[in-house]
């Protein structure tokens, strides 16, 4: 039996009021993964700013990295 029957297999077991506590912890894992993607997005933003290369905002059109990669549009 893996791990997700195994966790099936002890909620289905668990009384009806406590479900509800289950229920939150779970979703407290899930936001939990939703604050590391934000805090990781959040540090390539920061790391971008702080870069001190002059070149970093300059810019190419859609067309001229297609034709750089050998792609035709």
């Amino acid at each position: 039996m893996n791990e997700r029957e195994q966790a099936k297999q002890i909620i289905d077991m668990l009384p009806e009021y406590k479900i509800g506590n289950i229920l939150l912890f779970l979703k407290g894992i899930q936001f939990d993964d939703e604050i590391e993607d934000d805090l990781y997005c959040e540090k390539l933003v920061e790391d971008y700013l702080n870069d001190p290369d002059p070149k970093k905002h300059e810019t190419i059109t859609i067309e001229e990295l297609a034709e750089q990669e050998g792609i035709t549009l």
